[in-house]
Parts: C-alpha cells; structure tokens; sequence
C-alpha cells in the first residue's frame, strides 16, 4: 500500500500559494486572539484549567467504573447503550438501528467521532443518503472533502469559493458570496432535510456517569433540529468524554466556547437524558484505540482533550500548512499526537511538525502537556518507526560529532570557513531545507568558545 504525503510534502503544496497560506495564518491568529481577549475577562480562568484537568484525570484513573456507572443509569433512562470496539463495529451499529427501524433518510450534526470512524461513506456505500447539517461540515460535504478543521470545518474556504459551491449545488445567484444570502439559501436547503429525516446523528461533547445523560454543544442549534423532528437519535461518543457529575459540566462549559473562537459559551447546550414519548434513543460507546492510548503512560493525558482546536489555531505550523496536510481526521498538534497511536506508520511525521514551542499547552484548557508528548513522540519514532535511510545517517554522524569535543571544534571550524567563501549556490539548493524559505544566520568568525577562551580573564 502507498503511504500518503508526509506532512512536510502537503505543507509544501498548501504553501505555493502564498497568498491563501497567508490569509489562513492570519485568519487562525485572529481566533487565537479572541480567545487571548475573553480568556482575560475571567479572573479565575487558571484555577479553572487547572480544576477542568484535574477532573479529567480522575475519569482517566477510573474511566472503567465510571462506564459502568454511565452505562446503568443511561439504561435506567431507558437509553439503548451500545458498545464498539473499533470504527468497523460503530458503523455496523449504526446500520443496523437504520435498517431494524427502517430508516431511509437520515440527518448528522458535526462528530468528529463519526468522521474519525468514516461512517459518512461507509453509509453512502450501502445506499444511504446522509446529510451533514452543520453548515461547514455541508459545505466540505457539497465539495468531497473532509474538515481541514475540527471546529472550523470550512476554515480553508473564502467566500467566493462557497459563493461558486452553492451556485452549483443550491442554485444561488452566479457570483454571490455574500454570507447572510448564502446562509439562508443553507438554511432553508436544510430546513427540507430535517423535515423529510427518520432518524438524526450526533456526537457527544460530555457524558454524565452520574446521570446517565450527555450533552451536545452547538452553535446552529442543528443539532436539536434534527433530533426534535426524528423519530430515532443516535448519539456517537467516544469513551474518554466522560465527567464524573453534573456539577462538573459548568466547569468545562466555561471553558470550551472560549477557548474554540473566543465566545463566552456556545449557543446551544443540549442536554439529552431520555427518549420523548414514543420515540427511541440510542447511545454507542465507542473505543477505537483509546484503551491503548489510556495504556500508553506517556500519552495518556492526550484523552483529556475536549476538542476545542485552540491548539491548532495557535500553532504556527497548522496555521501555515493547513489541516489537510496532516492527513488524520484531528490534524494540529494534539492530531499529531492521537494519529501515530492510530497508525505510527502513516503518520509518523506528525510529531516532527512542530516546533515545540509550547504554545499549544499554553493554551489547552484541559493543560494536556501537548509539545511535551510530541517530543516522547519523535524519540519513539526514531527508536522504533520508520525513518528515512538519509535522517538516520545524519543523526548518527551528528552524534559522532557531538560526542568527541575535538572533532566537533574541527568541524565548526571547517563549517565557519567553508559557508564565508562558498558560492551562494553551493548553499543554497535543495538539500538545504531551512534555505528554502530562509536565510542562514551569518557565519561568525569564531566560535563562542574560543571567544570564550581569549576573553574570560577580563
């Protein structure tokens, strides 16, 4: 099987347009900033990070008893809970309550479980028309793509390429791309959508043990829509979005909309606890490597996320390369954490897209130590993965150099004397990749230990 681009190859071509790699850098900042804005409106907003990751912790330490606890009391309110030990077996769920309640037409709000799991095609293959309602997520589904984005699922597009998909699949006027006319057009496409549906999806942001209820977070209310009108709502939740109780809601509730695009709170919190009257309610508890993530000492606290994508619009390199060319369904860096756990063969460049600057664990709400794991990341990788013949042999000569005090002095010297009278050609080519987009510093005279040397007695 051909293994896909490597991150650096994707960023490579998403940055050839140098003007859409700019407007998508900017663009993210100014989300990072308004999340920057209204963080610094709560004078308790550390003490609640560190409360929200403390809570998640204890579900972490005793994420067995609290399914269990979950489990029952969903039951007890007469939710039909399912079990999924990978992606294979969430779809097959899914498709038979589609086939057992004889559901033709079916409606999804946004679930990055769902697209983590490929249900859309997966359903699409056995004759199922499923419709992404989100207006993002329908907007990426009118143009075959996935999310570059798991808050912003659209964030890669502008306005005039939405303009020109909705000319195509909703016959709005030619050259349209204002976003209150495009919004409608959305809205009443859908509206017919929602009506015509048997049965609606959804993911879960939070689920209660305590209760036996989750709670779905969204801004279009679309959600609701959907599992209002529905006869069937079945509800996708992967088993680390557990909270221990319904006093713990608020804290995360406080954090999560702040933290995704600098909102106080999402519009809609929905709660569900029980099927209405007559009508059937289903829940899937899904595992998919998590179990394995929870095993893996180093990574574990990567469960905590609460998938906010504060982390991706902070990064600089998710900012300048887009969540295509992570090539996982959580791109950014807590994706390039997830995704090697998933597959390390497909996605080990992952953890070397980054520069570790911290940036993503300053601002995680949940304070997962994020640059933290994608190092632990790339010593597991270079250990145990697969590496390129050429990053091996450097590193082992780098090694050797960096071991032995003498010939590392003989090689700088060799370095410093061979860059100040090298043609610039010879520098610059395509072997060196920090000179594709930049400068090299200019070549000292001397080292800073022979400086060193001469002067320390002054």
């Amino acid at each position: 099987m051909k293994l896909p681009q490597t991150h650096a190859a994707a960023a490579a071509d998403f940055l050839k347009d140098t003007e859409r790699s700019h407007w998508h850098d900017d663009t993210l900042w100014h989300v990072r900033s308004k999340r920057d804005a209204t963080a610094e409106k709560i004078p308790e907003w550390e003490q609640l990070r560190m409360l929200a990751s403390q809570i998640k912790d204890h579900v972490l330490s005793n994420l067995d008893n609290l399914l269990v606890q979950f489990e029952k009391n969903a039951k007890a309110n007469g939710i039909e809970v399912l079990w999924a030990k990978d992606a294979q077996e969430h779809n097959e769920h899914v498709l038979r309550i589609l086939q057992e309640n004889q559901v033709k037409q079916l409606v999804k709000s946004k679930s990055i479980l769902t697209e983590e799991c490929g249900l859309n095609h997966f359903l699409e293959d056995k004759g199922y028309e499923v419709v992404d309602t989100d207006l993002g997520e329908r907007i990426i589904q009118f143009n075959k793509q996935v999310p570059s984005h798991i808050v912003m699922p659209a964030i890669h597009l502008k306005k005039k390429e939405i303009g020109d998909i909705f000319h195509k699949h909703l016959g709005t006027d030619a050259g349209a791309d204002d976003p209150q006319y495009l919004t409608e057009a959305a809205r009443q496409h859908l509206r017919q959508k929602f009506i015509q549906a048997h049965a609606a999806i959804t993911g879960v942001n939070f689920g209660i043990a305590e209760t036996g209820g989750f709670v779905v977070c969204t801004n279009e209310g679309n959600a609701d829509m959907g599992t209002h009108l529905a006869d069937i709502h079945i509800a996708c939740m992967g088993i680390e979005k557990l909270i221990p109780r319904a006093a713990d809601l608020g804290v995360f509730l406080r954090l999560l909309a702040r933290s995704a695009t600098g909102q106080s709170i999402t519009n809609y919190n929905s709660h569900f606890h029980r099927p209405r009257k007559d009508k059937k309610m289903y829940l899937i508890l899904v595992d998919n490597g998590r179990t394995k993530q929870l095993g893996r000492e180093d990574f574990r606290n990567s469960l905590k996320c609460i998938r906010c994508g504060a982390c991706m619009n902070t990064c600089p390199i998710y900012r300048r390369s887009s969540g295509f060319s992570y090539n996982s369904t959580v791109p950014g860096p807590i994706g390039s954490i997830l995704s090697p756990g998933m597959d390390l063969k497909k996605h080990s460049t992952l953890p070397f897209a980054s520069t570790l600057c911290g940036s993503c664990s300053d601002v995680c709400p949940v304070k997962i130590n994020i640059h933290e794991q994608l190092y632990k990341w790339r010593q597991v990788i270079t250990k145990e993965g697969p590496s390129e013949p050429s990053k091996k042999w450097a590193m082992r000569f780098g090694g050797q150099v960096m071991s032995k005090p003498r010939l590392f002095d003989l090689m700088g010297k060799m370095a410093r004397k061979s860059l100040s009278i090298s043609p610039r050609g010879f520098v610059y080519n395509s072997f060196n990749a920090w000179g594709k987009h930049r400068e090299l510093p200019e070549v000292p005279k001397e080292s800073f230990k022979d400086w060193y040397q001469k002067n320390r007695k002054k």
